[in-house]
């Protein structure tokens, strides 16, 4: 077949009929005189195609520029810059691959309905997933290791929550991290280079603790190492989730939702395989493995990093213009409204405190078995959010929380079962597998909506801060809600001491109430909207705005990240002002 050369002010052989300089200059001029933008006078790639890869290419070049959802292009929704020669060549030549199909799993790979900026397996893209999957790899090596470490070095109670604090205290300064790189840019980026700087720190940190503590480091030094470690992993999982709140506005309405799904989808499979490859490493050759792992695997990102396609020397809004533009953001209904359910849903689900140590002092269970349980949790918690990704993206917001709510009433509920001893004749262990397990694949479920919607949220321009205000709000909630479950335990005697007595009403008690709390969040659906369209129908109108709104909104994200930081600081300056040895 004789093949059909796209020339367009170029000749087959690839000759420029006219000079760079001149072709452009006639292209502006042309735009000038006909009202089209220069992006859409530039000459399509140069290379050789037959008749039936052109018959994917029927379309202007308005239509790839439209499809590839590059910034730049006129009718995307971010039109700071503009767009060279050679990526309009790559968007050209993107149509023509579309049109000719290269089998499923290219359109795996590459979704021909999503643009190039949203497919992830771009080498150009590569980044973000990896980024999230680090994430979970590294919260999977580090939790196990954190439950047993501090023990086996003899640190007391009070110690122990100080580690805790200072580990998750720079979680605190998310909001910080975010509104930093929205402003200010790191050798000419917003986000790559902080973020390639965080998972520097986290490594250094690491290697830190391996070089001046592999043999039974001082607790001063485990803090301080992970102090470090955390700064440097939040630092970059903001960036993370501000690269993914950008992206998330070029997705397709028909595939919206897909983008963060799958990121979540990678963090939640690195956990699931990370935990119990931490706690086999950390039983069978010691912990300086753990933390070797954990030193190595932010390096290895770095280069992916260095890949990842992002603008360079954007100009960024002034701090005064982007906190005029968080502020409009609150005060909108469509913001304060869904971020009230989020907030009063997580806080009612309070957990039973007493719940392990009644598995433990009551059934029996040992160390292995209750983490059996930990590791099964994670495992349905990443097919809870694999459930979602496939099966329930198209289901509105609201009937997604009413029927997960609803069966986790009825999981909890049965642990009442179990502390009376009816299981049907199944093992207590497999009866409270699947009652824990399940309700993990439940959380999954219900864990992708509110981060869909957090992003549709984010102002543009503003998405590091903004997403992680609207998630500092969420983990503050849910911070507060663990804090109430150990308020309650004091209402009944749950001791281990009355459990192993064999006096089980205080513990069906506590059971019963934190069941009814739990599934008491169904009756504040009304606040979350049924979908996306139904989110930006909240922004209209005479109520769809009020500064009352927003001062509240603000008011609770402020004061929740001051709660944490006083707890932490407490735990640090004063170990043990809660009651801890």
């Amino acid at each position: 077949m004789e093949p059909m050369t796209i020339t367009n002010g170029i000749d087959k052989n690839g000759s420029s009929a006219t000079s760079d300089t001149a072709q452009k200059t006639r292209h502006r001029n042309t735009a000038a005189t006909t009202n089209i933008s220069p992006l859409e006078m530039q000459p399509l790639p140069t290379e050789d195609y037959d008749d039936d890869d052109m018959e994917g290419l029927d379309e202007s070049i308005d239509d790839i520029l439209h499809r590839s959802g590059y910034v730049g292009y006129k009718g995307s929704d971010n039109d700071d810059d503009e767009l060279d020669d050679e990526m309009i060549a790559k968007m050209a030549e993107d149509a023509v691959l579309y049109g000719s199909g290269h089998g499923k799993l290219h359109d795996w790979l590459f979704p021909p309905n999503v643009p190039r900026t949203v497919q992830l397996m771009r080498w150009e893209n590569i980044a973000v997933p990896a980024c999230y999957l680090l994430v979970g790899i590294l919260q999977g090596l580090s939790g196990p290791l954190m439950n047993v470490y501090p023990l086996d070095l003899g640190a007391t109670e009070a110690q122990q929550a100080t580690i805790s604090s200072l580990r998750g205290l720079p979680a605190s300064f998310k909001l910080l991290f975010g509104f930093w790189s929205d402003n200010y840019l790191l050798f000419g980026y917003r986000r790559k280079s902080y973020m390639a700087l965080g998972w520097l720190i986290a490594s250094a940190s690491m290697i830190v603790l391996l070089v001046f503590g592999s043999h039974d480091p001082s607790i001063p030094l485990l803090s301080f190492s992970f102090l470090s470690f955390g700064v440097g992993f939040w630092f970059a999982d903001v960036m993370a989730d501000s690269i993914v709140a950008e992206k998330a506005k070029h997705e397709p309405p028909e595939t919206r939702g897909s983008l963060q799904s799958t990121c979540y989808a990678c963090r939640f499979f690195g956990l699931m395989i990370a935990a119990p490859l931490s706690t086999v490493v950390y039983s069978f050759v010691g912990p300086n493995h753990v933390i070797f792992f954990m030193a190595l695997f932010p390096l290895l990102i770095l280069p992916l990093v260095y890949w990842f396609q992002e603008r360079f020397n954007v100009t960024p809004r002034t701090t005064s213009e982007q906190c005029k533009e968080i502020w409009s953001t609150v005060c909108s209904r469509a913001v304060w409204q869904p971020m009230g359910f989020v907030y009063l849903y997580n806080l009612l689900q309070v957990g039973n405190v007493a719940w392990r140590e009644f598995l433990k002092s009551v059934l029996g269970f040992t160390s292995n078995q209750l983490n059996s349980l930990l590791i099964v949790a994670y495992v349905l918690l990443y097919l809870g959010i694999m459930a979602y990704k496939y099966y329930f993206i198209h289901w509105s917001w609201r009937a997604v929380y009413i029927w997960t709510t609803l069966l986790n009433g009825v999981l909890s509920a049965l642990q009442i079962l179990l502390i009376l001893g009816e299981t049907f004749g199944i093992p207590p262990f497999w009866f409270a597998l699947g009652d824990d397990a399940f309700a993990d694949f439940i959380g999954g479920i219900q864990f992708l909506p509110t981060t869909i919607m957090m992003v549709h949220l984010c102002p543009t321009g503003s998405e590091g801060a903004s997403y992680a205000m609207f998630t500092t709000v969420n983990n503050s909630a849910l911070g507060l809600s663990s804090m109430i479950s150990t308020m309650l335990l004091p209402i009944w005697d749950v001791s281990k001491e009355t459990l192993i007595a064999g006096d089980m009403s205080g513990m069906i008690n506590l059971t019963v109430l934190t069941t009814a709390l739990q599934v008491s969040g169904i009756f504040f659906v009304f606040l979350l909207p049924k979908t996306k369209e139904d989110l930006i129908q909240l922004g209209h109108g005479a109520s769809g705005r009020s500064r009352m709104g927003g001062i509240i909104f603000l008011s609770i994200t402020f004061l929740s990240i001051l709660y944490a930081l006083v707890v932490g600081i407490l735990n640090i300056v004063a170990p043990g002002w809660m009651g801890e040895s």
